[in-house]
C-alpha cells in the first residue's frame, strides 16, 4: 500500500490575500467548493485578520459561512490574535493556523511586534482554543531564511518549534516565506523538527528561485508527509517583490503521483479548476503541468506516418 502525503491547500488564503483585486465573495465560494471536489485533507479558506490589513479577505465571515462543506476535507483559516480566534469560532473552523517568524526582523516588519511578543500571544490564544477543543497548527515563516537577516539559525527554529509546542500546538509548520530554502537545508530542518517534536511537521515551500519541487523531494526522503501547496502557485511575500508564490498544487501532486505516493487529489480535476483561476483573479496564471498536462497524456501521431509505414 503507498504512502499518505496530506496535502493542505492555501491558495484560497495565501494565495488570494497577495492579489491586487479583490475577489467577489461568491467566486471565492465558488472556488473553495470546487477545490472540495479535487480530493484535499485540508483546505485554508480565509484569514481573519483585520480589513485594513488584508483589504481582499473581509469577507472571512462570509465566506466560511457560505462554503459548501465536503466529509473528510478539514477546513481551516488563519487566525492572528485572540480577537481574531473569536471571529474564527463562530465560522466553525475544523482547526485554525496561528503565524509568527523565526526572525526577529521579519516579525517586526510583517507582523509589527517582537517575536516574544508574538509568543506570549500565540501562546494565549493556544490556551484559549485549548478549552475550547479548537486544534491550532502554528507556521514559522522564514524558518529556512530571512530577506532581511539572511541565514537562521537551526537552533531558533527548533526552540520556537518547542515553546509552541509546549504550549498545546497540534501541529508545528516550517515556512520557506521568500523561497530562500536549499535541499540540504530542508532535509536537516526536516530530520530535527521530526526527531523534536511529538506533533505533526508540515513544510510550506515556495518557489521563488524554482528549488519548489526539489525542497518538497527532500522534505519527503526525511520523512515528512504533509505540505502546503497553492494551486497555480498563487501567492508570494511582501519583502520579495517579484518572486513568484507558493509551490504549485498541481505541480506538486503530479510529482507524488508519478512516485507512486497517495495524495487523495484528483490532478485532472485539479486541472480544471486551475483553469479558471486567471478568470478568478483577473490576470493570467499557470503552471507547466498546466500548459504540458501530466506526463501520460497522450497525442495523434503525425498524419503523415500511416503513408510511410502503412503495414506498422
Amino acid at each position: 500500500m503507498s504512502e499518505r502525503i496530506e496535502i493542505n491547500e492555501v491558495s484560497p488564503r495565501d494565495g488570494l490575500q497577495m492579489e491586487k483585486a479583490f475577489v467577489p465573495t461568491e467566486n471565492k465560494i465558488a472556488y473553495v467548493d470546487a477545490l472540495s471536489a479535487c480530493g484535499f485533507a485540508r483546505i485554508e479558506v480565509t484569514s481573519y485578520t483585520s480589513p485594513k490589513a488584508i483589504p481582499t479577505l473581509a469577507d472571512a465571515d462570509a465566506v466560511m459561512a457560505g462554503i459548501r462543506r465536503v466529509p473528510g476535507v478539514r477546513y481551516t483559516a488563519l487566525v492572528p490574535n485572540l480577537r481574531g480566534m473569536e471571529r474564527a469560532v463562530e465560522g466553525r473552523p475544523d482547526e485554525i493556523n496561528l503565524v509568527m517568524s523565526v526572525s526577529e526582523t521579519h516579525n517586526r516588519a510583517n507582523l509589527r511586534m517582537t517575536r516574544e511578543q508574538s509568543l506570549a500571544g500565540l501562546q494565549d490564544v493556544l490556551r484559549e482554543a485549548g478549552k475550547l477543543g479548537l486544534p491550532c497548527n502554528v507556521s514559522l515563516s522564514t524558518a529556512f531564511g530571512c530577506p532581511f537577516e539572511g541565514e537562521i539559525a537551526q537552533a531558533e527554529v527548533l526552540r520556537l518549534a518547542q515553546a509552541l509546542a509546549d504550549s498545546g500546538a497540534a501541529g508545528i509548520t516550517a515556512c520557506d516565506t521568500t523561497g530562500m530554502a536549499h535541499p540540504e537545508q530542508v532535509r536537516q530542518l526536516s530530520t530535527v523538527l521530526q526527531r523534536q517534536l511529538q506533533i505533526p511537521v508540515t513544510i510550506h515551500l515556495h518557489n521563488t528561485r524554482g528549488m519548489g519541487l526539489a525542497n518538497a523531494l527532500a522534505a519527503y526522503g526525511a520523512g515528512i508527509r504533509r505540505f502546503d501547496a497553492a494551486s497555480g502557485g498563487l501567492g508570494g511575500c511582501p519583502y520579495a517583490p517579484g518572486a513568484s508564490g507558493n509551490v504549485s498544487t498541481e505541480e506538486l501532486v503530479h510529482m507524488f503521483d508519478s512516485m507512486g505516493c497517495e495524495t487523495g487529489v484528483d490532478v485532472d480535476k485539479l486541472l480544471e479548476v486551475v483553469g479558471t483561476l486567471s478568470g478568478l483573479v483577473g490576470r493570467p496564471v499557470t503552471s507547466q503541468l498546466a500548459q504540458a498536462g501530466t506526463r501520460l497524456r497522450r497525442y495523434a501521431p503525425p498524419a503523415w506516418l500511416a503513408e510511410k509505414f502503412p503495414h506498422a
